[in-house]
């Protein structure tokens, strides 16, 4: 039997326990930079909220990236803001859960907004944390305050973004990265953060809230690329860049791939045969069997790999470390996929990869 078959039979398992137990600007992204920062890349783990005592703020991004703050004051990530609260939808799946409040509420907050500790406040207390923005530069990019400093040395005070050496770049992207920093100079770090919150890893704010268990409809190319796309580094604040196709195609795996991860971790934390346990299940089979059919039609080793990982665990309910453990191996590989990947083999999947934007 093959790894691919195996999967399948796999995820056909874990429905059916469900059901019956509790019932040049392309070869950037994989030249040294990626070498250099793919160890020091692994620690960061899974995308996680951004640590308030650690926010700066994206006031703090403006003088680089006033181009891009300018973008994403537009777009629903910003807007969510002023407008979440206000929705009765939100303010109902709120009265189910007994939460006083939505802008408080660390269930909440933790996907739908940005919060920062104030001055004067002890850190690691939630009292001493204030909401100061909706999803922003650091819910998808990591907390900046240990990273910021380093992010921004081109290499001397007459260098410019625009004229670093390729190998300081190299270098700052990869002290960068250890420092905290999902940078998108490895799109499964950012495709991380984007199903961090479109898959909703919560059982009770599904079961009990009603809140919907993500975005079923996600796609890490079209929802990236449209309204909240602010690519101007390489025109130093200019143009809004679309990708390369090459690129696109390692963002489209990647997407895949961190879906899997993601819906594997949410699937983790199912305990009881209700609306979350069948959602975050049909999710995880969905996404194996895509990453079944690109492996089909490219050579690309790390896929078997996902594939066979995914094949060797058991998919039930209540087995939260053991898929767990595999979504934290898919992680790593789907870090070695977006570094080592450059795109070129991947031609056989252009007709499949989405033309609309979101």
């Amino acid at each position: 039997m093959t790894i691919r078959h195996r999967a399948t039979l796999s995820v056909f398992f874990f429905l059916a326990v469900i059901t019956t137990t509790s019932a040049d600007a392309q070869t950037s992204w994989v030249s040294a930079e990626h070498s250099d920062a793919l160890s020091a890349a692994h620690h960061l783990g899974i995308a996680k909220p951004a640590d308030p005592d650690r926010v700066v703020g994206h006031d703090a991004c403006v003088k680089c990236h006033a181009s891009e703050v300018k973008a994403w004051q537009t777009t629903p990530h910003a807007m969510t803001f002023d407008q979440l609260h206000r929705k009765p939808e939100a303010k109902q799946i709120a009265s189910k859960l007994g939460l006083r409040s939505i802008k408080h509420s660390g269930r909440c907050v933790a996907c739908h907004y940005t919060q920062q500790t104030d001055a004067a406040g002890q850190p690691g207390s939630d009292a001493a944390h204030h909401v100061v923005a909706g999803v922003s530069c650091e819910s998808c990019h990591g907390a900046a305050k240990d990273w910021l400093d380093v992010h921004h040395l081109y290499g001397g005070e007459t260098v410019t973004r625009l004229t670093e050496s390729a190998e300081h770049r190299a270098e700052r992207i990869a002290q960068s990265v250890r420092a905290g920093m999902r940078n998108p100079a490895n799109v499964y770090l950012v495709a991380q953060s984007c199903l961090r919150c479109h898959t909703t890893a919560d059982e009770e704010l599904v079961n009990v809230g009603g809140h919907s268990a993500g975005s079923l409809d996600f796609e890490f190319v079209s929802w990236s690329q449209g309204t909240i796309r602010h690519n101007f580094v390489d025109s130093d604040g200019k143009h809004n860049a679309t990708r390369t196709p090459e690129q696109l195609r390692v963002m489209f795996v990647a997407g895949m791939i961190a879906e899997l991860e993601a819906s594997l971790r949410a699937t983790a934390v199912a305990t009881q045969k209700a609306t979350f346990a069948m959602t975050v299940a049909q999710r995880a089979s969905r996404a194996s069997k895509r990453l079944q059919s690109v492996a089909a039609k490219v050579q690309e080793p790390i896929l078997d790999q996902i594939l066979k990982v995914v094949a060797g665990v058991k998919l039930k309910l209540n087995n939260e470390a053991e898929l767990t453990a595999a979504a934290d191996q898919i992680a790593a590989l789907g870090y070695r996929f977006a570094a080592e990947c450059d795109g070129q083999g991947l031609a056989n999947l252009d007709a499949f990869i989405p033309t609309a934007r979101k």
